[in-house]
């Protein structure tokens, strides 16, 4: 097998001897590189392990095939392993290997491979297998198929097979020319005699057939690391790094594994100076350094004590006989037997029996289980009981002290054996008798109109126009609204009050209740033709009421309007001319409470001029003074003087008097002035 695998191999590394890579002092030739790969291959074989080769100074090459004859070395014997149990056991159980989990894996998987060779000879199917598996896996199923030997000599080496084509198509050479030795390619790493690159392992060949890139052994999955460990890539290699610790006895290698650590060697055991250490893995043993005679035992401290052969429950001596205990032995003495409290002695004297305190018609545990003991008893309480070791008695364990707050919701009683929860006013008991849940206190109707169930309790409140009493809170009372004081008078003339409500009332003539219900509002009889004013007279709407009037104009005036008379064209008379040019006449209302003084009528020329002047005088209707008559711009203004505290009627007369451009003209009116009660209300309350 080493002859074949050394003539595959330099099949492959033929162009890397011969080309650009070598260097000083590589001597010409096969041997250098097959006494190379010779040494790597011994080193694995014998060690089964790769770690540390000899090291080749200024020969990279031959480090190169070194490393990679003592890999293929190791793997073979792995896989050789492998095939050996798929032949003659037919399993690959991972157990069943006892290298380490990395080596174990590669003998497994050559022993399954080669398996589904034998099965396929077996059942005559065809030794090459038409399944998606590794390339190295088909080879070791058509190997083991056809009883043959195998040899992984090609893992994880990759080749551009393109490469020597392509570079023989360019410069024209023939399938036998050594492309690697005329320098013909560009291989990054490796260069083999057809022309085609290859990289060492730990690298992978990039689809340009040309460069090497590092392959990740850790995102590939074909590490060998150990459950408990890190997989951390390198370049064309990786590393394992633990990453759970060893344990209490054991220490990190720099191998990265866990040795166990002899504290016996270390010194760190606590072992007395009465006894040995004796190293375990992961910790130790103290093991004393001397024997003990009959009837001793060794301490803790190492030292031999006496052992009292007189307490053990099967005694030494003969019945009727006391032991006494001597250093080292013990002595049998026949003396009168004296039974300690809870034995009675036999019928022959010879040693005490236990009493049976459970036996008696009234036992010791009052109601309670009993359990009879040597020398004893035990009151085996119910639940809700607790055993006193000093008094001997069961008692009653008080739950609400014990379990404070946590086993009732509101009250907790204790009763014996057990305890009782309780809920304050508005709750009751839930089924769990342990929770509390409101009551709906309102579904009997405790409140005179409405009920409002809260948490606990309730509230009665009621409908509007009533009030909850404040002596029982639960009574609804009638709301007087008519008595009420703040936010003015509920009505503006009368109020009747009525079970949750009230009434707004008016005069009973001249008013008229309004649409909100409260406000009177005075009736135009003018409007609305209820007056019985004559057909020549004029209706006159007042608050509450109405005035029937009439005019006529005095001689030698002719009537203009409906309110006013004109005078007659003068010829000349003195007396015609001292006659007002105009007679108006004038109706105005206002109530009694109108504060004074209060301007009620205005009057002036309907155009004036520049330099106009009026004069304005009462000449008749106001003998008690009560207005007054005052000039302003462009006019004057009849003005209440003093408050009336009952409605009156007035007629004043005033004449005015414009003088414009030094000649005076003279005008009057009768004013026709209706003094009322006040209106039934002044503002409007909120609703």
């Amino acid at each position: 097998m080493e002859t074949q695998w050394i003539t595959i191999f330099f099949t492959l590394y033929g162009g890397f001897y011969h080309g650009v890579l070598s260097e000083p002092g590589f001597v010409s030739g096969q041997m250098p590189l097959e006494a190379c790969c010779r040494n790597g291959r011994a080193f694995g074989l014998s060690n089964q392990h790769c770690a540390s080769l000899p090291h080749i100074p200024q020969s990279f090459p031959c480090s190169v095939v070194q490393k990679q004859c003592c890999d293929t070395a190791v793997k073979d014997r792995l896989c050789a392993k492998g095939m050996d149990s798929a032949k003659k056991q037919g399993v690959c159980e991972l157990s069943s290997f006892h290298e380490d989990a990395c080596e174990a894996k590669t003998s497994q998987m050559c022993c399954e491979c080669c398996v589904l060779g034998l099965l396929a000879q077996k059942e005559s199917h065809e030794c090459a297998l038409r399944i998606s598996v590794s390339v190295s896996c088909q080879s070791i199923a058509q190997a083991c198929c056809e009883g043959r030997r195998y040899s992984l000599l090609t893992l994880g080496i990759q080749v551009s097979p393109h490469l020597n084509n392509t570079a023989a198509a360019n410069r024209g050479h023939t399938g036998s020319t050594d492309l690697c030795a005329e320098g013909v390619t560009r291989c990054s790493q490796l260069c083999v005699g057809n022309g085609s690159c290859v990289c060492l392992k730990g690298y992978r060949l990039k689809f340009d057939g040309y460069s090497c890139e590092d392959y990740n052994e850790c995102l590939a999955g074909v590490h060998s690391c150990r459950p408990g460990e890190r997989c951390i890539n390198t370049q064309g290699s990786y590393r394992c790094q633990r990453e759970t610790s060893c344990g209490t006895g054991y220490e990190l290698t720099d191998s990265n594994t866990c040795n166990d650590i002899d504290e016996c060697v270390e010194g760190t055991h606590n072992c007395g100076p009465e006894f040995t250490c004796q190293n375990t893995p992961g910790s130790f043993r103290c093991h004393p350094r001397q024997q003990c005679s009959v009837g001793f035992i060794q301490d803790a401290a190492g030292s031999c004590i006496d052992i009292n052969e007189c307490v053990n429950e099967n005694s030494p001596c003969q019945p009727g006989q006391t032991c006494l205990n001597t250093v080292g032995s013990y002595i049998c003495q026949k003396f009168p037997v004296i039974c300690g409290r809870g034995y009675h002695l036999n019928r022959e004297g010879t040693h005490c029996l236990d009493v049976d305190e459970c036996s008696g018609q009234h036992g010791p545990c009052q109601g309670h289980d009993c359990v009879n003991l040597l020398g004893t008893f035990r009151c085996e309480c119910r639940s809700g009981f607790t055993f006193n070791t000093i008094s001997r008695r069961c008692e009653d364990i008080d739950e609400c002290r014990k379990h404070l707050g946590r086993l009732c919701a509101h009250n907790c009683e204790n009763t014996p054996g057990s305890y009782r929860c309780s809920c304050n006013t508005g709750f009751r008991l839930a089924n769990d008798r342990r929770n509390c849940e409101d009551v709906n206190e309102c579904e009997s109707s405790p409140c005179s109109q409405e009920c409002a169930n809260v948490y606990g309790s309730y509230q009665c409140y009621c409908r509007r126009g009533y009030q909850l009493s404040s002596m029982d809170r639960v009574t609804c009372e009638d709301i007087d609204e008519c008595a009420l004081t703040s936010g003015g008078k509920v009505c503006s003339y009368h109020c009747l009050n009525t079970p949750g409500s009230f009434e707004c009332t008016c005069p009973q003539t001249g008013y008229t209740l309004a649409s909100n219900g409260r406000t009177c509002q005075d009736i135009d009889e003018c409007a609305a033709r209820t007056h019985t004013c004559s057909a020549t007279q004029s209706c006159f709407n007042v608050q509450g009421g109405f005035r029937c009037l009439s005019f006529e104009c005095p001689p030698n005036f002719r009537r203009a309007a409906d309110r006013r008379c004109e005078r007659l064209p003068c010829e000349q008379s003195s007396e015609c001319l001292s006659l007002p040019l105009r007679i108006s006449f004038y109706n105005l209302t206002f109530p009694t409470n109108i504060p004074t003084p209060a301007a009620v009528f205005r009057m002036g020329p309907s155009s004036s001029i520049p330099g106009d002047d009026v004069q304005l005088t009462i000449v008749d209707g106001d003998a008690e003074g009560f207005f007054s008559a005052q000039k302003m711009a462009h006019g004057g203004v009849i003005s209440l003087q003093r408050p009336l505290a009952q409605p009156r009627d007035f007629l004043l007369t005033v004449e005015i008097r414009l003088i414009r451009y030094g000649s005076v003209s003279l005008f009057v009116a009768k004013i026709a002035v209706f003094v009322v009660n006040d209106q039934p209300i002044l503002a409007m309350p909120s609703p």
